[in-house]
């Protein structure tokens, strides 16, 4: 059957039309002649009907008969009934020839009730026109109107609703229904009109009013809409987050709660005292980016150029970066473990997120969770409280913009558990990729996906992360920088970028390469870069202000004019002593900033067997040297048969710095085995090992540290556990070209090979 598609008009049956017979010119038609069936589909959106398929149409239309074609192409049909619109086909001229069939009316009204309630209608509408000027015609176009349909179809361009609505009066198949929606749209068209003319009529039935406080509700909201369209400058907050809300992409609970909050506001009004509160919420929750991403494939070779023209060194830190970008490029979506950095300030853990997100492309967001005591500060507040905010993690993911940023996680080892709550155990859903796609923000209410954020964590021990979180990450640890390795730093990074800070020019300032290491010996100590970076800074700006003065036009910083311009040696590193003395060996210890060495000193005076103990030694320590003098008695009770007519004093300096761990057992044992035996060690050697009361060495933590503070202490033995043996994979090659590292089972292997 030809099919005409219609847009923004509705067609019932028992309904004369008439349309222009150049809509369809172009068609290669034979005949177009009266008393030819058509049909008329009604398009969903306003297309070219020449491109219109079966998608585009609605499923149900009416059928009609040609009842006349005048002289000037005027075709006048009568429509006859509503079809169902099976299948459409379309010629290459344009025709369209749908197949349809014939759909059945729900006849639930009788005729006089029909003709009563329609009647009431078409008399609403007379003596609606006669308060306008235009009445009068109106009146002669009324009075044509033949039934209900007739009415519907001629006010159809006249009714303040949507498109979708309007086709509703074809769609629905009962009688009844038909004439309600007809009814409340013409009658909410009349008191809209009422309404807009400032005529205020008396309201007679409880219908009428609901349809004008429906109308009125329809016309605020229509001028509303109309004026954000001139002036979206001043588009009212709630429009504007009914418009974030539906363009946000949020999920179906966060959306409800949204428009929950939303209608909330409408009501409460700017005046109320909730709609701040109401306000900061639905801002926040449409600043948040909550569709995903587009995949970027991950190009591994630029992410080994970024990592490597920002970080020097590092090795086996970048291959673990780079086999985790792996997995991710393979899979096309965040996926594998949790990275967590853990080494001294200053090696670069922080920077180096930055530069995972560089190499990915993605947004970089920082969040410092140092001094943290409150889980609300990781999952927020409630919103009941007065003040309430989101949680670190949700304003973190606002302030990046987008759903998978890299998010590092600053000194997670710094998280602090009180009568307040544990944040830790908040960052458990957090870093869990079984739970994170629905994290829950307390402030939110509603879940959010954090499935596609990378996480990046770290810390500078582990000895304060709680067990269940340090079980979700993997651990990294960055090494301290040997000298050459911060030689290279200071020439490629440092200097540059304190120059670009102070402003000053090459051609002005130049550092010697024996001027940095001078800096990096004498004024620095730290594993990290941090103090040699402030020390490079300090130079720069001494240099700065000579400039400036014009003392100089170019300044030449060397070795033996250093001290103009960094001030007097600002590190006194321990260095081995020069001569042997019994009872006194060098030990290794970590620290927070490094390695360093110390020194285990060793004495006995005439008394009653006493032992002292000095140095700030904690609990550990003091029980290493406990074992110590067990060990030595039980291995040499002739040297020690004596011990109870001495006091035995036993000292670490430095004295004002506290001082814990197992490590130093083997050294406490062989400085008590000189002294009782009157043999002295060779200074340069150095050792390093827990022991036990069985005589064994075992393995310690922070060997790659403790043996660069044996170089740079002069030390060429140093003595390690032989389960450490493995860690000297992660030792620089130039610090084990500087040392012979002597690997050892017992406390007996030491001692033979020490005297």
């Amino acid at each position: 059957m030809l099919t005409i598609p219609i847009y923004d008009t509705i067609l019932l049956p028992e309904v004369t039309f008439y349309f222009k017979k150049e809509v369809i010119d172009g068609w290669d038609l034979e005949e177009f002649n009266v008393g030819d069936i058509m049909a008329f589909a009604m398009l969903r959106e306003d297309i070219d009907i020449t491109e219109t398929t079966l998608e585009d149409i609605y499923p149900i239309g009416v059928s009609a008969r040609i009842e006349s074609i005048d002289s000037e192409g005027n075709v006048k049909v009568r429509t006859i009934e509503r079809v169902s619109i099976l299948d459409m086909t379309r010629d290459k001229d344009g025709t369209i020839d749908a197949e349809v069939e014939p759909r059945a009316e729900i006849a639930d009204m009788n005729e006089e009730d029909k003709k009563e309630r329609f009647e009431k209608l078409k008399s609403k509408f007379l003596k609606f026109v006669q308060n306008y000027q235009w009445g009068l015609w109106a009146r002669g176009f009324i009075l044509q109107w033949k039934n209900i349909n007739e009415l519907a179809c001629s006010m159809t361009g006249y009714y303040s609703v949507t498109w979708e609505e309007k086709y509703e009066l074809v769609e629905v198949d009962s009688e009844s229904e038909r004439f309600k929606l007809i009814e409340h749209l013409s009658y909410g068209f009349m008191e809209l009109a009422d309404v807009a003319e400032g005529a205020e009529l008396e309201q007679q039935a409880r219908n009428e009013s609901l349809y004008r406080e429906d109308a009125i509700k329809k016309q605020i909201e229509i001028l509303q809409r109309e004026l954000d369209d001139m002036h979206p400058e001043n588009i009212s907050d709630v429009r504007r987050f009914e418009k974030e809300i539906a363009e946000s992409g949020m999920n179906e609970t966060a959306e409800k709660e949204a428009r929950k909050v939303l209608n909330r506001m409408k009501q409460e009004g700017q005046d109320g005292h909730e709609y701040g509160m109401l306000y900061d919420y639905l801002d926040f929750v449409t600043s948040l980016s909550w569709k995903n991403e587009e995949y970027v494939p991950i190009d591994l070779e630029k992410a080994e150029k970024v990592l490597d023209r920002d970080h020097y060194g590092l090795k086996k830190v970048k291959e673990r970066i780079i086999q985790q970008l792996a997995v991710m490029a393979l899979n096309k979506k965040q996926s594998g473990s949790i990275l967590l950095f853990v080494g001294a300030p200053g090696t670069g853990k922080t920077s180096i997120g930055q530069s995972i997100a560089d190499a990915l492309g993605r947004k970089y967001v920082r969040i410092s969770l140092g001094g943290v005591r409150d889980e609300a500060e990781i999952r927020g507040h409630r919103r009941t409280y007065i003040g309430a905010m989101p949680g670190r993690i949700m304003e973190g993911m606002k302030r990046s913009g987008a759903s998978n940023p890299v998010m590092v996680l600053d000194e997670v080892d710094k998280l602090v558990r009180d009568y307040g709550g544990d944040p830790s155990s908040a960052l458990l859903e957090v870093l869990d990729p079984e739970q994170n796609f629905s994290f829950t923000d307390h402030y939110m209410n509603v879940p959010y996906d954090l499935s596609n954020v990378l996480f990046v964590c770290t810390a500078n021990s582990t000895d304060t992360i709680p067990e269940p979180l340090l079980n979700r990450m993997e651990i990294i640890e960055f090494p301290g920088y040997t000298a050459t390795e911060k030689f290279q730093i200071a020439k490629k990074h440092l200097i540059p970028k304190a120059m670009k800070a102070t402003g000053i020019k090459r051609k002005n300032m130049t550092v010697t390469d024996a001027a940095v290491r001078k800096i990096i010996s004498d004024y620095t100590m730290e594993s990290g870069v941090r103090g040699l970076k402030k020390q490079i800074e300090t130079v720069m700006r001494y240099g700065a202000v000579q400039l400036v003065k014009g003392n100089n036009e170019k300044l030449s910083v060397k070795p033996d004019n250093l001290r103009e311009f960094i001030g007097h040696r600002g590190i006194n590193h321990d260095i081995i002593d020069k001569k042997s003395i019994p009872g006194v060996v060098t030990g290794l210890a970590w620290t927070m900033a490094g390695g360093e060495i110390l020194f285990i000193e060793t004495k006995t005076v005439h008394g009653s067997g006493k032992v002292t103990i000095t140095g700030q030694l904690g609990d550990v320590m003091k029980e290493s040297v406990e074992i110590a003098i067990s060990l030595v008695k039980d291995m040499y009770p002739v040297e020690t048969r004596n011990m109870k007519n001495y006091d035995l004093h036993i000292h670490v300096p430095e004295g004002a710095v506290p001082k814990d761990g197992p490590s130093a057992g083997i050294t406490i044992i062989t400085a008590l085995t000189s002294l009782y035996t009157d043999r002295a060690v060779n200074p340069k050697i150095a050792m390093t090992g827990e022991i036990s009361l069985r005589g064994n060495v075992m393995p310690i933590g922070g060997l790659p540290e403790k043996l660069m503070a044996a170089v740079r202490a002069g030390v060429k033995t140093v003595f390690i556990p032989e389960k450490n043996v493995e860690d000297l994979e992660d030792v620089a090659d130039e610090v084990k070209k500087e040392l012979n590292i002597v690997p050892v089972k017992s406390v007996k292997e030491v001692l033979s090979q020490v005297f």
